[in-house]
């Protein structure tokens, strides 16, 4: 288990790595700094100065491993956008792109994994086949155009949801939370819904398959056999195998819309990361993008950590030393 897991950080370490560097890449060859910050009527030597100040003269390697020293601590310098630290922004933004993501993950959850099983359960009724068929639509269409369909419908059409912004929020002092307010929650069902409906058709999908599966298992016919209740069956003996893979496939699909939620964020104008993200890449904004990339290496990095360990531990196999082969 030890071994185990120093080798995971191991590998961990080396990602973030990786994404650093390529991070840093950013600042030597998106723009320049000092013409955005300075503007094109600067002299050369207030640009030399600048220069000099930002440590833009030093070696690559130096300023490489000053960019991670400064990262491991949190700093990622100045906002050339908005002439702020972008630790701050990042601190701001932050709240609203976690809400949306694991709002999501809970719908994509609570209605994904019980249609799975009813489809599976039920397979041959036309209302399990009509949820499948539904399901198509979720796996095919892009955010965007889900987050425009919902907007049109529920917004436009019959003004029931807003449609843009976060509505109220709760200031409690370390976080900015919306779930506490009746506009805060009315803003995040399109946004939530849309982001979380691609997850949902997945683990549908992907619960439905486990369970039939499991059902023509060996272990399943024994259990008939010993006269075992066909729910204690379904629902304590499939449901349960059939989770482990879902577990893995959620545990990663979370980073997933930490990190791709810049499309709906964009849609909605969700004050989060991903809007943040996008304005700095319109204005070349190499700070923000830098810090940006980091964080979702890390989210990513360490969901996946969270999601082996979990594995680990919930299939019993893999401790007899079937893990091993796999890691």
């Amino acid at each position: 288990m030890i071994a185990f897991v120093l080798r995971r950080l191991l590998q961990s370490v080396l990602v973030l790595g990786v994404v650093a560097l390529v991070a840093f890449g950013l600042f030597q060859f998106i723009g320049d700094p000092v013409n955005n910050m300075l503007g094109q009527d600067a002299s050369v030597a207030e640009r030399a100065r600048l220069r000099a100040s930002l440590g833009l003269d030093d070696p690559v390697v130096l300023q490489f491993l000053r960019f991670i020293g400064h990262a491991v601590q949190g700093e990622f310098g100045m906002s050339l956008r908005n002439a702020r630290p972008v630790s701050v922004l990042i601190a701001e933004r932050l709240p609203a792109t976690v809400e949306l993501a694991f709002s999501a993950a809970f719908v994509a959850l609570a209605l994904g994994i019980p249609l799975g099983i009813f489809t599976a359960l039920r397979r041959r009724s036309p209302v399990a086949q009509g949820v499948l068929a539904l399901s198509l639509l979720g796996v095919s269409l892009p955010t965007f155009v889900t987050g425009i369909l919902l907007v049109m419908v529920f917004g436009v059409y019959w003004d029931l949801l807003p449609t843009f912004g976060r509505g109220d929020v709760v200031d409690l002092g370390f976080w900015q939370t919306g779930f506490l307010t009746l506009s805060g929650l009315q803003s995040l069902v399109l946004p939530a819904f849309t982001l979380g409906l691609f997850q949902l058709a997945l683990i549908m999908r992907l619960v439905r398959a486990e369970m039939l599966d499991v059902l023509r298992a060996d272990f399943i016919r024994f259990a008939r056999a010993r006269g075992l209740p066909e729910r204690k069956i379904n629902y304590g003996h499939a449901l349960r195998n059939a989770l482990v893979p879902v577990v893995t496939i959620t545990g990663l699909q979370l980073g997933t819309l930490i990190a791709f939620a810049v499309i709906t964020e964009t849609v909605f104008q969700w004050p989060g990361l991903g809007l943040l993200f996008i304005q700095a890449v319109q204005f070349a904004d190499v700070p923000v993008m830098a810090a940006y990339l980091l964080l979702v290496a890390l989210m990513f990095v360490g969901l996946n950590l969270a999601v082996d360990l979990l594995y680990y531990a919930i299939d019993p196999r893999l401790r007899v030393g079937g893990f091993r082969g796999r890691a």
